[in-house]
């Protein structure tokens, strides 16, 4: 990557967070890796629900936390209190978008909803994330990951045939509803440039895990039933999936009756496999998927993992080890690709987060701001954009409000 670029794309775009625990807090984060100058609400209290999640980081950040919230500004406000209600408007009159995740209904309770501050900047990007459809019957029941992803099919395309329902290892449908959020906003700032007026977008964690079956979905709707299981393996293209090897596992995805041949002949050593008239081509395989794949993995046991990687590479056919996560993560591969960000907590020492995964014009765009500590930068918020001098804040901290 060459040096960092001295401009970010959503550069002077203002970005109001007053959403909590996933998938908001995703979006936003997108925005800022882009380059928007993000302010994240919370409660002076207790904060983002995620500072109670996962791994301690120093005295209010965890793990979870710091994986959806780097490059932002955090302020505390009390969103229950009148005075702290009035400076979220100002805020928000002051932004280009606003991202909220409250319950259907809460943020119109709390005159935050997009009618109430489009009157008071009609540019205003407006985005509502809810459970379910706002304009469905299921539109006041709060939404939650796991939950969608029982609902909405995805757990029934996880695992292997005859195991039962299996969730993904992270919260997918949160994390697919932030970036198609991020998408739609970045939708709507585009159209102002035309128009001069803001949109209200409207999104849903069911719409978007619905999504996220994607061609299994299709095959559903095609079958009219669930389409099998096949865990680690393709559903349609044989062999491919995760092998183990003599010392681990690894993975080999044999695309085309052209990579098969040569996987046969300079890989396992079985040019008669390549000529068998019950696996010579993909659509074979498939059908005879149940014997050729003991077969395979019975040779695949003969080799370590470098020799077949080595012999893979040679013969054009894609591979990869299978890593652990902190394996992967501490890779060189990562290092190369400048993945992971490493800085200095006041509280917490030496820590890292993931860095964005954008590249514009062969440059990471960078982290320019770690997690951010609970409140750490209200007072620096409140001086810039509403020019609260100390003596405001501080009586607005004796009440809490902040």
């Amino acid at each position: 990557m060459s040096a960092l670029p001295s401009s970010l794309p959503l550069d002077g775009v203002r970005v109001l967070d007053l959403s909590r625990v996933l998938a908001g807090p995703m979006c936003a984060m997108a925005l800022a890796d882009l380059g928007a100058d993000v302010v994240k609400v919370e409660h002076p209290g207790r904060g983002d629900d995620t500072r109670d999640w996962g791994v301690r980081v120093g005295q209010r950040n965890t793990s979870y936390f710091n994986s959806a919230n780097r490059n932002k500004r955090s302020v505390t406000l009390d969103l229950q209190a009148e005075e702290g209600l009035r400076i979220a408007r100002e805020l928000a009159a002051d932004s280009d978008v606003v991202i909220q995740n409250f319950k259907v209904g809460g943020a119109e309770k709390l005159g935050l909803g997009y009618e109430q501050l489009s009157q008071l900047n009609p540019r205003l990007v407006y985005c509502s994330i809810s459970g379910y459809s706002r304009s469905g019957p299921e539109a006041t029941r709060p939404g939650y990951d796991l939950v969608v992803q029982g609902e909405s099919g995805i757990m029934a395309m996880n695992g292997e045939q005859g195991q039962g329902p299996l969730k993904f290892g992270v919260a997918a449908v949160d994390m697919f509803t932030g970036m198609y959020s991020a998408q739609a906003i970045l939708a709507a700032l585009y159209e102002r440039e035309r128009s001069g007026r803001g949109r209200h977008v409207q999104m849903a964690l069911y719409d978007c895990g619905l999504m996220i079956t994607s061609y299994y979905g299709m095959e559903a709707l095609l079958k009219a039933g669930d389409p099998p299981k096949f865990g680690n393996a393709h559903p349609s293209i044989v062999p491919y999936g995760v092998f183990e090897a003599a010392d681990g596992p690894l993975v080999i995805t044999v695309g085309n009756n052209g990579q098969f041949q040569r996987f046969c002949t300079d890989v396992i050593a079985k040019p008669e496999w390549a000529a068998d008239e019950r696996f010579a081509t993909n659509t074979a395989r498939s059908a005879n998927r149940e014997l050729l794949m003991p077969l395979v993995q019975a040779e695949l046991l003969r080799f370590t993992r470098a020799q077949l990687l080595e012999c893979l590479t040679a013969a054009q056919i894609p591979c990869g080890e299978v890593l652990g996560l902190f394996e992967a993560l501490n890779s060189q591969r990562t290092a190369d690709a400048g993945l992971l960000h490493r800085f200095e907590d006041s509280e917490a020492g030496s820590q890292s987060v993931l860095a964005p995964p954008y590249a514009l014009d062969g440059q990471r765009l960078p982290v320019r701001r770690p997690p951010p500590h609970q409140g750490e930068h209200t007072d620096e918020v409140l001086q810039q954009r509403l020019g609260l001098d100390e003596q405001a804040r501080a009586a607005l901290r004796a009440k809490n409000i902040i």
